[in-house]
């Protein structure tokens, strides 16, 4: 991902989006290793599609954050997931919810970034839903802001809690 022209003085609304994206994106990663030990068989190409998909935009989201004078977050060594996973059907609610988590930072990003970063972020925005629809087969009318409009926290501060952070694993 390219950055913008110049760095100004004090909080850039951008570099703050990009560092929530590249914690969401995180979370993904790790999220999506756990799709991929329960998901089933014939979804299991899909998982790892989508874990690569991250993996590269959290490389991305790496280069981008320094691009724009901040210090990329490192991974947790484990995040708590918002329910457990013990079956094929779980893991396919998961791999939604977190790519309707990923989406809505993107969505911050497009709104706080211009050029090129806004364009790379808007397709990182359609990716995540696109993967969405396919998870859970149905779309929403605006991705990114599906948590907004239920009246949740912000998905920039909750992709999935770091582990210990609610004393689950």
């Amino acid at each position: 991902m390219s950055t913008q022209a110049g760095k100004p003085d004090g909080p850039v609304p951008a570099l703050t989006a990009a560092l929530a994206a590249l914690a969401a994106e995180h979370a993904a990663v790790y999220g999506y290793g756990v799709v991929g030990g329960r998901v089933a068989r014939e979804r299991r190409d899909e998982a790892t599609a989508a874990y690569d998909g991250h993996r590269a935009r959290r490389d991305a989201l790496v280069r981008t954050v320094r691009d724009l004078g901040g210090a990329p977050v490192a991974a947790a060594a484990a995040y708590a997931l918002p329910f457990a996973v013990t079956d094929p059907a779980a893991a396919v609610r998961l791999a939604a919810v977190l790519e309707d988590r990923v989406a809505g930072v993107y969505s911050d990003l497009v709104r706080a970034a211009e050029g090129e970063l806004r364009r790379e972020a808007a397709g990182a925005l359609r990716e995540a839903a696109v993967r969405a629809v396919r998870w859970r087969g149905s779309g929403v009318a605006f991705p990114g802001l599906a948590e907004r409009a239920a009246g949740r926290e912000p998905v920039a501060t909750a992709p999935v809690e770091a582990a210990g952070a609610d004393g689950t694993h």
